[in-house]
């Protein structure tokens, strides 16, 4: 069948691709990919030696265009240009400040000097599983080798810029979504068993804040959530507790000048220092704002330390300040988090328990509610988490719950005549089921 021409003195439609070869010897192709950001066609420009190339070019672009995936016309930014647009113009306002500190960490302090020159749209997965690995091998401020957690830390930044970058355009495609990054150690997690869990409790009742310890283990509340309730997000009338804040400690900043140093390194130490210290911010989810029942025992004994707070309040008379945090220094002002660390060492010491992280308790309040059955989502409710798949890292199977379903177990296949008593006696005969 014989080609169709175009009627002599018509032209290829507005936008249509073209392909030529030019005085220069080379083929040319010109393919539109949209309109700039002045109102003018986007028109992309590819050149090559032969014909075969430059077809397959062009057909690559228009491909670009129709799936809707085209990086934004002009010269592509630098990693290191993007880098820091993103995390000062773009994450900074819209994100905590110990989320920012630590994207600055990464950002400033790994990716920036190991790939910041490449080319944001050259950018590949290996060049960053290359920085991973040199990176492994670094030794920090403190002359010690970075921890894979840091390293993972990098790669969930750049993998959080790039993707910003590939919703307005930048680039098509993410290579921090292809990069494998080092594998972190899962750290091995014990609960405390229900006799441990006893014994601190037991403990907490002889302690200045001892009630801060026993929500923790009892209703898992993190750490910022326990010391940032203020005594108007209890309710002992309907016994429950409004997780509303979270109080995080915050790097403190230098407030002397350069032309007068204070002379010490870090900030905290700087006479005019300012914006630091533990700071009340908002729960980090939707599902970690809620409200949690308290058991009797616990509505009891924050009745006790209001009492308690209420005396510490009449001696300190004009240093008390008023702002009605539950769990209080001596003189009303909030808990610092890392104060709170050291209370719960102290408190494992005088329960005569193991060391462990406050952490565990949480992972200990979780999995009691495993032991009672508690449905998962009641559970997520309870903890406060997103998705029901955080049951599996926070409830364990502990030695008394693994006990407790063999015996049900046995109970169910065996009769209870015929159940071992202890002494080596034999299981018997299987009951009918």
């Amino acid at each position: 069948m014989a080609r169709k021409k175009r009627p002599e003195g018509t032209r290829r439609p507005n936008g249509a691709s073209s392909i030529y070869l030019g005085r220069d010897g080379n083929w040319h192709g010109w393919v539109t990919m949209g309109i700039r950001d002045d109102g003018k066609p986007d028109r992309r420009h590819v050149k090559r030696k032969d014909e075969g190339d430059v077809i397959e070019a062009v057909r690559e672009l228009e491909q670009q265009r129709d799936s809707g995936k085209v990086r934004k016309a002009g010269r592509a930014w630098t990693v290191e240009k993007w880098l820091a647009h993103w995390v000062e113009n773009i994450a900074a306002p819209s994100v905590r400040r110990n989320t920012l500190v630590g994207y600055r960490a990464a950002v400033y302090g790994h990716l920036i000097p190991g790939v910041g020159a490449h080319r944001i749209n050259k950018l590949q997965p290996e060049h960053l599983e290359a920085l991973y690995r040199k990176l492994a091998t670094k030794k920090g401020k403190h002359g010690k080798v970075l921890k894979p957690a840091t390293i993972h830390q990098a790669h969930r930044t750049v993998r959080t810029a790039l993707g910003e970058a590939m919703r307005r355009g930048h680039i098509t495609s993410n290579p921090a979504e292809i990069a494998r990054p080092p594998r972190i150690p899962e750290e091995e997690i014990i609960p405390f068993t229900k006799d441990e869990a006893a014994q601190i409790l037991r403990a907490c009742m002889e302690r200045r804040n001892g009630v801060r310890f026993v929500i923790a283990l009892t209703l898992g509340l993190r750490k910022g959530e326990a010391l940032g309730l203020q005594w108007r997000d209890v309710d002992f009338k309907a016994r429950t507790l409004a997780v509303r804040r979270s109080l995080q400690p915050v790097k403190w900043t230098h407030g002397c000048t350069p032309d007068e140093p204070c002379g010490h390194r870090h900030a905290g130490h700087c006479p005019q220092r300012h914006g630091g210290g533990a700071i009340p911010q908002e729960v980090k989810s939707r599902a970690g704002r809620r409200t949690v029942a308290m058991p009797a025992p616990i509505v009891a004994a924050l009745q006790e330390h209001q009492r308690n707070q209420w005396e510490e309040r009449e001696k300190a008379g004009n240093l008390w300040h008023d702002e009605g945090w539950v769990f209080a220094s001596p003189v009303g002002k909030p808990v610092h988090p890392r104060t709170d660390h050291g209370e719960w060492k102290a408190l494992l010491t005088a329960a005569g328990v193991r060391n462990a992280r406050l952490h565990d308790a949480r992972h200990t309040a979780a999995t009691m509610l495993l032991v009672l059955g508690v449905p998962g989502r009641a559970v997520m409710e309870v903890m406060g988490w997103s998705h029901v798949g955080m049951t599996s890292r926070y409830q364990h199977m502990t030695t008394e719950l693994m006990t407790s379903i063999a015996d049900q177990i046995g109970g169910l296949f065996w009769s209870e005549n015929d159940q071992d008593d202890g002494n080596g006696g034999s299981a018997g005969q299987p009951v009918a089921v």
